[in-house]
């Protein structure tokens, strides 16, 4: 519960924030309406029953037809004799087109799906949190100037697991257990016009970007999302930062970016189900780690001494599975850091932060260990662009 908190805090947050830096002519997208669940979560063949329940999402400002949005949904039902009382919250984007009065969206959503516990056959428990996709769109018809009738569906997976006792939480899968599902929902879509005061097209500036040439690596660990204790991780490799939402709480508001070709676990050679060490020896796993999705306030731009924060999420792969033996190939990331800047020149600048990097595969496989861990952020910064357009 701790960690789907944390998660919809922050997805919450960048919402938030994205919202906060679009045009003054932009539209926004507010939804609320029923929806439906193609089977229940224990729904094994001969016993499937669907759920039924509520849906809110909010998309933001659209670009080039693509808008972020941000999506929860709740399901309530029962099936086997045991209740089923779920909840997803999930992020990603959407894409839209005109089709006369009408309009056609199409939709890619991640995220997680949290369970009571007594879900399986009569009572039987089984995991509360899975990674979760949804892929789907549908259609707005308007009914007035700001409100339309939504009908969407799509396809969402879970990858949920029985365990054999609360005492022994080792998920297994039975035979027929789903994974797989169809949504659907129907609502009315509020969409709020506001128009900009003054109209005025402000002049072009040339956008600030910069590379950032970067070292992190591993000093200790937290216990937050994840339970090993006995790892350690170090990657290098390159950051682009490029400023796309204006300012926000005095910052300034830049898309961040990541490719680390250089990646290293340092793990114990012998585990158990869950990472924790059989043995005393240690191997060393490369990888590469790719964050596509990002945001970094930075403020006090131009002046020698420039604090930053910054977020990140994405994958990283290994040649052999993570942690355990257990484990998965391809992890995903989150990272958080609070950091500053320092200038050197017009041109470069020095990076020095603390970091928080989480990794885990997101239950895509029933044994997920994941690691937490501290560490430092270092690098140098490039300005791109003409001489004198840096911070």
């Amino acid at each position: 519960m701790r960690a789907r908190l944390l998660t919809l805090f922050a997805l919450c947050f960048y919402s938030v924030v994205l919202a906060a830096q679009v045009g003054p002519s932009a539209n926004y997208q507010i939804f609320g309406g029923f929806t439906s669940l193609s089977n229940s979560f224990n729904g094994v063949p001969g016993s499937r029953q669907p759920l039924f329940g509520w849906q809110a999402s909010a998309a933001f400002a659209a670009w080039h037809h693509l808008r972020p949005k941000l999506d929860y949904s709740a399901f309530r039902g029962s099936n086997l004799g045991a209740p089923q009382h779920a909840f997803s919250i999930m992020v990603g984007g959407e894409y839209e087109h005109d089709l006369g009065r009408e309009r056609l969206f199409a939709e890619a959503l991640f995220g997680d799906v949290g369970l009571n516990q007594n879900w399986g056959a009569n009572g039987i428990p089984g995991g509360t949190a899975s990674f979760s996709t949804f892929f789907g769109g549908g259609a707005d018809t308007p009914v007035s100037k700001s409100f339309a009738i939504r009908f969407e569906g799509g396809y969402q997976y879970t990858n949920f697991a029985l365990y054999q006792s609360l005492a022994y939480k080792i998920p297994y899968r039975i035979p027929g257990l789903p994974s797989n599902f169809a949504r659907f929902s129907t609502g009315l879509v509020w969409t709020p016009y506001l128009k900009s005061a003054s109209g005025d097209h402000h002049e072009r500036r040339p956008v600030e970007s910069e590379l950032v040439y970067q070292d992190i690596g591993s000093f200790g660990h937290f216990h937050i999302f994840a339970k090993s204790w006995w790892s350690d991780l170090h990657l290098a490799g390159l950051e682009y930062d490029r400023n796309s939402w204006g300012r926000f709480l005095g910052a300034q508001m830049d898309y961040v970016a990541d490719f680390l070709p250089l990646a290293i676990l340092t793990q114990p050679s012998k585990s158990d189900e869950w990472g924790e060490p059989l043995t005393t020896g240690r191997e060393h796993v490369p990888g590469l780690e790719i964050s596509p999705i990002g945001l970094r306030m930075i403020w006090r731009d131009g002046k020698r001494i420039k604090p930053y924060y910054l977020m990140k999420g994405g994958m990283i792969g290994f040649t052999k599975k993570a942690l355990t033996d257990n484990g998965s190939y391809e992890n995903f990331t989150v990272q958080w850091s609070l950091g500053a800047q320092f200038k050197l020149t017009d041109r470069w600048d020095f990076r020095a932060g603390f970091l928080f990097l989480h990794f885990s595969n997101a239950c895509i496989v029933p044994i997920n260990p994941g690691l937490d861990s501290m560490t430092y952020n270092a690098g140098l910064s490039y300005h791109l662009g003409k001489q004198g357009a840096g911070r």
